[in-house]
Formats: C-alpha cells, structure tokens, sequence
C-alpha cells in the first residue's frame, strides 16, 4: 500500500458538505493511511472516523474551526498524542458566502477568508513545526479553477483560493530545504451536493463548456491527492493541479 504505516490530517473531512474531503480519508485510508478527520461539526467528523474503522482503518475525529488558531493548535496536538507524527496534511476546509462584489456584505467577505485561506495558514503553520522536526512530509491545499480565471458573484471565493495558490508556492519555497513537499489541486465543477441541486439544464450545459463532457467526482479529486501524498510526487512540489476535465486550459 502506498502510504502505509504514515498519518493523514484532513481538514473539512466530515460526512456532508462537498464530500470531497470525506473520499480523500478514504482513499488515504484504503493506502493505508491512519485518518485523523477534522471538522466543526463533530457529528460529521465522527462518522466519517466510523466509516474508517470499519473498512478496517484506524481513525481520529477532532473538532474545531480552522479559523482560530488555538483550535488548529489543538488538533495537530491530538494528532500527535494518538499516532506520535503527522505525514500528510490535507487543508480541503472551505466555505462558500456567493454574492455580487456591490453586495457582498464585509462578514460575507471574512468569514470565507477566514476559513479558507487563514484556515490554510493556522494549519500549516501547525503542521510545519512538526514535518520540519521529522524533516519529511506533504501538505496538499484545495484551491480551485475559481482562484485561476475568477467567477462573477463569487469575489471572496476566487480571492481565497487565489491565495492559497499564492500561499502554496510560498511554504514550497520556505519548507522545501526540510524536505517537506507542499502543492495543491484546483478543483473545477464536481458533483456534490451543491451542483445536485442545480437544475438538470443547468448541469448538462456546464458539461458542454468542459472538454471531457462531464462533471468531476470527488474520487477523480481524492486519487490526484493521493499522488501528491505518495512517494510518486516526491520530486514535484510547489504545483497546482487543476482537477477540471480541461476547462481552464
């Protein structure tokens, strides 16, 4: 197995929301991985944990926001009591507040920068202290295709995942020399529960502007993170992948 015997934290990976980061805990988890699941909704997190432990996985679900920094703090140190290391960190915690920039309030704003790009920030800064003592590690961050070209109605969103590109290539810089690999993926339109809600029409014509002529999926996501967490991604660092069926080729 790919990643057998290392430790994954994942951010956002509660059953519910997109769902991508739940298929990333169990993908990593299939390879091997020992899956700590974070999230603020301990529910979430906890179920995801069970599905874990049954397919014969070992599991911890710790609860907090990404937002605040001692709750970060907090779950890294979880992290560490339980499995002794932390080897993979996968910041996929993310929000959506969409609005027109002329009617975006200021908490619309905060609240998505909060949690996806200071979240990126606490949780690195948190991981990195440990990757750099071990001198080995990978942190994949979630962008999206939105960070790349922008999309209307969503000015906090694209400028989020826009610095957590710009954020990615920095910490590549920073923690390359202690052998710790950072990169990121940039999801386009994959199916989770907010495209099922879209009308039918509406989806079929997005997958008409996509070269592949289909949505994603959050396996086609979870198995490009994957490869960037394995050893096969251990000279690549520093690189945005889209995940995106070609569309912002």
């Amino acid at each position: 197995m790919l990643l057998e015997g290392q430790v994954a934290l994942i951010t956002g990976a509660g059953r519910g929301g997109k769902g991508i980061g739940r298929s990333i805990a169990l993908r990593l988890a299939a390879e091997g991985a020992k899956i700590v699941i974070a999230d603020f909704v301990p529910e979430a997190a906890d179920a995801v944990a069970k599905e874990v432990m049954d397919m014969g996985g070992e599991a911890l679900a710790v609860y907090g926001s990404v937002s605040v920094p001692d709750d970060t703090e907090n779950m890294v140190q979880a992290a560490i009591d339980r499995f002794g290391r932390i080897d993979i960190l996968v910041n996929n915690a993310g929000i959506t507040r969409d609005n027109l920039l002329v009617r975006m309030s200021e908490d619309e704003w905060d609240m998505v920068l909060d949690t996806n790009l200071k979240g990126v920030f606490n949780c690195t800064k948190a991981v990195a202290k440990v990757m750099m003592r071990q001198r080995s590690g990978k942190i994949v961050n979630m962008a999206s295709v939105m960070g790349i070209i922008g999309n209307a109605g969503q000015a906090n969103y694209s400028a989020s995942k826009g610095g957590v590109i710009a954020l990615t290539k920095t910490t590549a810089k920073e923690l390359g020399s202690r052998g710790v690999n950072v990169n990121a993926v940039a999801p386009g339109f994959i199916q989770t529960v907010m495209t099922e809600e879209m009308p039918e029409d509406a989806r079929k014509g997005i997958a008409q502007q996509i070269p592949l002529k289909r949505l994603g999926t959050p396996e086609d996501v979870a198995e490009v993170v994957l490869f960037l967490a394995s050893s096969a991604a251990s000279y690549i660092t520093g690189q945005v992948i889209a995940i995106d069926g070609g569309m912002v080729m």
